[in-house]
């Protein structure tokens, strides 16, 4: 069981580096990956052993946008750290709509089955929980993007004012997979534990997809890191998307930019359609 802790108990973690700071490698395989789905958008990984960025686009990589659902994995973290929940598996009452935007989000779950169908009412109900107060001092915390999260708990990762690049969500991640958050331990590694959504000879990998404005036109997320023995490679991608035809692309541009570095094996699974 994870304890809830104090804020401001816990020392302050210095900003990662500047992301103008950190050297860039143009990836032409990636790029060509985009433009032969002809798809506007950007792929960016932190190449720790390197420490450059590397990826496609990177005027929009550096480009801050609603995170969506995204922000579920930091949602997670600060609700296990707080207390607002014990553990992954504790069933949270369901209060969204009677029929939402996916069928199974009326089923009975925790944050493990509400991470892996992005259930949208679930972690606003956790928002709604850790409170306006202790999620800004958070966020604030977590240096996580610009911060902004003005007077709505359960609405501000979805319409804003919070806002991500591709880039610091690869900072983020990194800090998350080797467990160098100001948070309790424990709490990391459950929320690690949740965001595994595949895995094969040695190597795992860790995602999140996202959807602002979801089920219409707007920006997909699909963010995470792979890991291989002790080396973690955190990765973001965003594109922009017309509607539900668009939302396959985010596991397969971003499993294919993959592959393309060498990051992961094999060819892309199939489509993902949660916001």
């Amino acid at each position: 069981m994870v304890k809830p802790f104090t804020l401001v108990a816990v020392a302050v973690l210095a900003l990662p580096t500047a992301a103008a700071a950190t050297p860039w490698r143009d990836e032409p395989a990636v790029t060509a990956l985009f433009r032969d789905a002809g798809v506007d958008g950007t792929f960016v990984l932190l190449d720790e052993g390197r420490g450059e960025l590397r990826g496609h686009n990177r005027e929009r990589a550096e480009q801050r946008f609603v995170p969506a659902s995204t922000f579920k994995v930091a949602n997670a973290l600060i609700g296990l750290s707080l207390g607002a929940v014990q553990n992954v598996d504790e069933v949270i009452p369901y209060t969204g709509d009677a029929n939402p935007f996916m069928r199974e989000w009326l089923e009975p779950m925790g944050l493990r089955g509400a991470m892996r169908v992005s259930n949208v009412p679930l972690y606003q109900e956790l928002a709604r929980r850790i409170g306006l107060v202790r999620m800004r001092e958070a966020i604030e915390r977590l240096h996580y993007g610009n911060q902004q999260i003005g007077s709505n708990v359960t609405t501000f990762w979805l319409l804003g004012p919070l806002a991500i690049s591709a880039v610091e969500q690869t900072r983020f991640l990194s800090r998350l997979a080797h467990q160098r958050l100001p948070f309790p331990r424990g709490a990391q590694q459950q929320v690690a534990e949740i965001t595994q959504i595949d895995s094969g000879p040695g190597w795992r990998l860790h995602a999140k997809t996202g959807w602002q404005n979801a089920p219409g036109a707007g920006v997909g997320w699909w963010v995470g890191w792979v890991q291989k023995g002790d080396q973690i490679t955190p990765f973001a991608l965003n594109i922009a998307m017309a509607g539900a035809a668009d939302a396959p692309k985010r596991d397969r541009l971003g499993r294919s930019s993959l592959q393309a570095l060498g990051i992961l094996p094999g060819p892309p699974r199939g489509p993902v359609l949660e916001p």
